[in-house]
């Protein structure tokens, strides 16, 4: 008898085994943790994505963290990226959105787009948007009102010259962008007279600011909200309430005023379905508002940043600068400015792009949640955890990028010839600046046509001089990826602009 009941002990004890490999034998490696907080102090570091490289860095490329009881896990390498927001993309398309203080916000709030469930509406926004403003013929629609806002920043520019004043690149680049940008989905720009500009680019500022926060809301949020504390509510809830007001002002402009613009645009559009009961999704005046907020910061700051960056990175590679300023003017001559449409007949140009995002992406972490438990290489993700992708680890992993550090845009001069294929999937697979998969940045073309033409005309009509020999590179910012010393320069005119006039546009 008592040999019977020593086997059933042994039984339990064997059945609880079994389910505590289940649950945790299959997780990925967990690093050493703090009490309680977990791995919180990583993710609070700043800037956390660098933390987050050198913990991959030492323990590998899938990691299991917690904050607090919230689980994360942490991914370094484009193979696991891959897997993520490729392979297991559907899995991974709905981002969490349990955040009590936030439902009320048009800043992360329940009315966006970008952090939306995958759904119903998420598609029927999605699908508006590139038809209306993102996809290649609404491009083609539009590409006359950033051909004048490039002309009125290039005048600039020789203005600058001529008076021998410094340019800070990303301020002006900042406004290039949000002009363009606030004429493409609205109709007019935001007015430089009465501040309504630098409230927008104050906005946008203050807004990624609050990313970060926003994220670690997000994942720790609800064990503070059993305590009763909410975190960061008054600081979003300020920033959404000065979008609210602005937003409203200009929507009513366009109901009371629908002819004084140059075309039907984006808001246009938007607020007609509003009011169309019979639509094929009913959406409502605050996700309108919800997805302008997105849409001003997705669209002002991220190429702002990376085209000062790309500059930056030209002015202390000098050999760089010449090979591209050559390609410039073989290709458009020395009669003419820039045009976006020069774009896709200038191969190093794009190599220069992308070798830019690649060192310099604007956001430097993704984060997605699984929806349902899952396996991501061979290890067990549980339901509702938090997946966050470090793409500056990715970008920069030396197992997949050969000098990772350096910039060297003839890495992506790769031809497609026979022998090649391998070359260029291996690049596809690590680069991953605008995420992947459905919550992929919609706007890469869009950011693509910014940059370009902006760089190109800065190579092409300007030589650029500094204090000192190098650009300091060093890196700010949390959730997006800031120089720490803003780029400025004197420039010097080398082309007779007034001869080029003639063939603008």
């Amino acid at each position: 008898m008592a040999a019977i009941t020593v086997d059933f002990q042994l039984c339990f004890i064997f059945i609880l085994l079994g389910l505590f490999s289940l649950f945790y034998c299959g997780l990925p490696l967990s690093p050493p943790s703090l009490p309680v907080i977990g791995h919180l102090h990583f993710l609070l570091s700043v800037p956390c994505y660098k933390s987050f490289q050198k913990l991959s860095s030492k323990y590998g490329p899938l990691l299991h963290l917690r904050a607090f009881n919230s689980p994360i896990v942490l991914v370094s390498s484009g193979f696991m990226a891959n897997e993520v927001l490729k392979t297991q993309d559907l899995n991974f398309a709905t981002r969490q959105r349990e955040v009590p203080i936030m439902e009320r916000s048009l800043l992360f709030g329940s009315f966006s787009f970008v952090s939306a469930p995958y759904g119903d509406y998420w598609r029927f926004m999605k699908k508006l948007l590139v038809e209306k403003l993102l996809g290649s013929h609404s491009l083609e629609q539009t590409r006359l009102i950033r051909a004048k806002e490039l002309k009125t920043f290039r005048a600039m520019l020789f203005d600058k010259a001529a008076e021998k004043e410094t340019v800070d690149v990303g301020k002006e680049m900042m406004k290039l962008t949000n002009n363009s940008i606030c004429r493409m989905i609205m109709g007019r720009k935001c007015s430089e007279e009465n501040g309504e500009a630098e409230q927008v680019r104050g906005l946008v500022t203050k807004s990624l600011s609050l990313a970060k926060k926003f994220l670690i809301a997000s994942i720790v949020g609800r064990f503070f909200k059993l305590v009763g504390i909410s975190l960061f509510e008054k600081e979003i809830m300020e920033v959404s309430q000065m979008y609210d007001e602005l937003l409203e002002k200009i929507m009513k402009e366009h109901e009371e005023n629908p002819d004084k613009k140059e075309n039907i645009d984006m808001m246009d559009v938007l607020l007609e379905v509003c009011a169309d009961d019979n639509a094929e999704f009913q959406i409502s005046r605050n996700q309108i508002k919800a997805l302008f907020v997105e849409l001003f910061i997705a669209g002002t700051d991220t190429s702002a940043q990376t085209t000062q960056w790309i500059m930056a990175e030209l002015i202390n590679h000098p050999e760089i600068l010449k090979r591209l300023r050559k390609e410039i003017e073989s290709v458009v001559g020395e009669t003419r400015f820039i045009q976006e449409t020069d774009l896709p007949s200038l191969p190093y140009l794009q190599a220069v792009m992308k070798e830019g995002l690649r060192l310099h992406p604007h956001t430097p972490i993704l984060a997605r949640n699984a929806t349902e438990g899952c396996k991501i290489g061979g290890y067990y993700i549980g339901q509702n955890t938090t997946m966050i992708i470090n793409a500056y680890a990715v970008l920069r992993d030396p197992d997949s990028w050969e000098y990772p550090g350096e910039f060297q845009p003839e890495r992506f001069m790769t031809s497609p010839s026979k022998g090649k294929e391998d070359e260029r999937a291996q690049l596809a697979l690590n680069y991953i600046p605008f995420g992947s998969g459905r919550r992929g940045c919609l706007g890469k073309n869009l950011g693509y046509i910014f940059i370009g033409v902006a760089i190109g005309t800065m190579v092409q009509c300007f030589d650029w001089k500094i204090n000192g020999d190098k650009v300091y590179m060093e890196e700010t910012g949390e959730m997006a990826l800031h120089m720490a010393h803003p780029l400025k320069c004197t420039l010097v005119t080398r082309i007779n602009a007034a001869s080029f006039e003639s063939a603008d546009l």
